[in-house]
């Protein structure tokens, strides 16, 4: 026995007791023992068994495959950040900052590949055992007494060696038969075993992915696969035995139809499948007359521009700006906020205007009827005077006018 067969031997025991279990399950149902039919369902009933045991599996592949989804923006800004460095320090960086993206929503690129990772031990080991058979069915298979894996024994083999479908033995390959049959069969099985597994990867990345994760370095990538992987295995199926190929197209229609389950009743918000639920929901509520619930959509909020906030002015900077204490300066991010202070500085300057002018009326008819009151102490501000304050009314720094009547009198005392 080769390394390889020691090595998934524990595994091609557990496939060999399931496998005979389900035979005898369909034996007793009234199928014939050495017929093709039982031992190929015999394979099928392996493919559930398998695929219920990795639900878990799926339910986690597909909630990391909408996590991923999610991340693209932030992994995209990521990749920008460090676009064009090259440096080893930066790309360790880079590293670290994805695996803590990974961490904080859970999700990571090998989830999505959990599923068929976990198949691949199974998928061997059924390939080693129908590679087996005829060994075993002569009595010379090289572990024990040669006559037995799991409860698969010599008189099984033997039966199982002369059950065929379509006149074709499963344990049969393309390459190392002759019999037209064999051939026949295999082409159609390698065939269908591509289309399924076509059709699945296209209707996870084309219909149940958003339109805004459509056009990055994940989703290119996956539509590469998509295409790929049904090549890969059409031109590697012609060394698979026949049982094989009923496996592995029986596990492909599984995964179609759970995913088709899932897409349909929960898709990824945004995509083609999720707008089409939508109208499916619709048109149900429309046969009952019944209005279909608003869906709340959280809309982002734009980011708020970042900075130094803008502090009050103290006293000896408000002289300076001509504001009152305790005001934000002035500026055009202001503006806004200090609309109302503005408007009263408006009204509280058209006031004074006012005085100013009628006070200087009033100076004037005074002067005219008791003489040059101008060179008299005491007389108060004379009409330029007033003036030059209805010019500048309000305004400037706080105290200004005090000041400039101060200088006025002293001038007109000399």
């Amino acid at each position: 026995m080769s390394f390889f067969d020691s090595v998934l031997y524990p595994i091609k025991w557990v496939v060999a007791w399931i496998m005979v279990g389900a035979h005898e399950a369909l034996t007793w149902l009234g199928l014939d023992s050495a017929s093709g039919v039982a031992w190929g369902l015999s394979i099928v009933a392996l493919v559930i068994v398998i695929r219920i045991l990795l639900i878990p599996l799926f339910v986690r592949q597909i909630k990391a495959q909408r996590g991923m989804q999610i991340l693209q923006p932030d992994i995209q800004k990521l990749q920008k950040k460090y676009k064009g460095k090259t440096d080893p320090a930066s790309r360790q960086a880079m590293q670290q900052e994805m695996m803590a993206l990974y961490r904080e929503h859970g999700t990571t690129p090998f989830a999505s590949c959990l599923p068929l990772l976990a198949q691949m031990p199974i998928f061997f080991a059924l390939f080693r055992v129908l590679w087996s058979m005829p060994v075993l069915a002569q009595g010379e298979y090289p572990r024990g007494d040669g006559t037995s894996i799991g409860g698969l024994t010599q008189e099984l083999a033997i039966e199982f060696e002369s059950s065929t479908i379509f006149g074709a033995t499963l344990s049969a390959t393309f390459l190392r038969s002759d019999d037209i049959e064999v051939k026949i069969v295999s082409v159609v099985l390698i065939v269908l075993m591509s289309l399924t597994m076509l059709f699945t990867q296209r209707q996870l990345t084309m219909k149940n992915m958003p339109s805004t994760a459509m056009d990055n370095p994940m989703a290119r990538q996956q539509r590469m696969l998509m295409y790929i992987l049904p090549v890969v295995f059409a031109v590697t199926g012609v060394n698979f035995p026949i049982g094989v190929l009923i496996y592995w197209t029986t596990t492909n229609v599984w995964t179609l139809g759970q995913q088709f389950y899932v897409i349909r009743n929960n898709p990824t918000p945004g995509s083609e499948a999720y707008r089409l639920r939508e109208e499916r929901r619709a048109r149900k509520a429309a046969r009952r007359g019944q209005p279909l619930e608003d869906q709340q959509v959280t809309e982002i909020e734009p980011e708020k521009p970042r900075g130094q906030r803008q502090q009050p002015v103290g006293k000896s900077r408000a002289k300076k700006l001509g504001v009152k204490p305790g005001t934000l300066p002035p500026g055009p991010e202001n503006s806004a906020t200090q609309g109302d202070g503005g408007s009263a500085k408006g009204t509280s300057a058209g006031k004074s205007t006012d005085a100013a002018k009628e006070g200087a009326s009033e100076k004037d008819g005074h002067g005219a009827g008791s003489g040059d009151g101008s060179s008299q102490p005491g007389n108060g501000p004379t009409t330029a005077q007033s003036a030059g304050q209805a010019k500048k009314p309000g305004g400037g720094k706080p105290g200004s006018n005090k000041k400039r009547k101060k200088r006025k009198q002293k001038k007109a005392r000399r």
